[in-house]
């Protein structure tokens, strides 16, 4: 029988623990180059005639000697809070896209259809969850207190206090600002990286026919190239996205307007490279928490099927 003969697909229960476990490992690891992404994008550092803009090296040190290494990872509560549900439907989406775009014959799925499903999955994760676990992260990690003074109250406590406080001066749809680019984005995030991983995986297990299942050193290098390809792909959107959930709402401004008006400035005061700003960090950042997250997928799905005594296909199955 081959990989993806007549076999079950993954359970709901082993996506939603698998991924979860994956995305908090993923989290812990990644979040300082998270942080330094964000303060990167949003800095102004370079405007000045004759200056260039603050590298990710020099941004993280600036963190650390003004509010401490602890504030690397500032926003990690929003992060972690947000990581399970995130991953749950990440994988249990893009499953359930590849199953309506398979081949009813065959049962197989193109890599194109592939595309389409990591397209919709990432549209799926951006709306239920990505979009206000981000608002709230960012604004945490755009706060620039000190954490080592106990007497400098920062204005966010922690992501609760922040969903608390956003909602009741901006409103509800304030944890949304920024839904349409996130969806993009996420979308040729998943896109990209389910495509390319698939794929990857696929060559990897041609070249190596006598393996059942691929090592986890494998895993994450299959991971660390299909992670990178998104991160390149949409910088512009990302940068442009943080700067829109970190602001606040203008009256009268519809949230297209306001993104013009964002895009516009970035061109006009900035230039080009203010839309690429944070690029090494989120590449560093993205590209080694996709190897993180699909080599401990793949390990905590193997034990929990050998638990269970099942034969369930991998998610990412060719």
């Amino acid at each position: 029988m081959s990989r993806t003969g007549q076999k079950k697909p993954v359970g709901f229960a082993t996506q939603l623990t698998a991924g979860g476990i994956a995305g908090a490992m993923e989290a812990l690891c990644c979040q300082p180059l998270d942080t330094i992404k964000v303060r990167m994008q949003l800095s102004k550092s370079g405007m000045a005639p004759g200056t260039k803009p603050r590298g990710f090296i020099a941004t993280g040190a600036l963190i650390v000697q003004r509010e401490t290494p602890l504030a690397l990872y500032k926003g990690l509560g929003a992060v972690l809070s947000g990581i399970v549900p995130k991953m749950a439907i990440r994988f249990a989406s893009f499953e359930r896209y590849k199953a309506w775009l398979a081949d009813k014959q065959t049962g197989a799925t193109s890599v194109g259809n592939i595309f389409i499903a990591g397209l919709g999955a990432g549209v799926t994760e951006a709306v239920m969850v990505v979009t206000p676990m981000e608002v709230v992260k960012i604004r945490l990690q755009a706060q620039q207190h000190s954490l080592a003074d106990p007497l400098e109250a920062p204005r966010y406590r922690n992501a609760g206090h922040a969903v608390y406080a956003i909602v009741r001066e901006e409103g509800f749809s304030a944890l949304y600002r920024g839904v349409s680019l996130t969806a993009l984005r996420q979308a040729t995030n998943q896109g990209a990286n389910f495509t390319a991983y698939q794929e990857l995986k696929k060559l990897a297990h041609n070249l190596q026919p006598e393996l059942t299942d691929l090592p986890s050193w494998q895993h994450m290098c299959i991971g660390l190239v299909s992670g990178a390809m998104g991160p390149f792909s949409n910088a512009p959107i990302d940068t442009i996205k943080t700067r829109l959930q970190k602001s606040e709402a203008v009256p009268g401004q519809s949230a297209f307007q306001r993104i013009t008006a964002i895009a516009g400035e970035m061109w006009q005061r900035e230039g080009v490279r203010s839309f690429y700003k944070g690029i090494t960090p989120r590449v560093l950042r993205v590209a080694p928490g996709q190897a993180i997250v699909f080599a401990v997928y793949e390990r905590v799905r193997r034990v929990m099927e050998t638990m269970q005594g099942s034969s369930e296909d991998p998610t990412y199955s060719e």
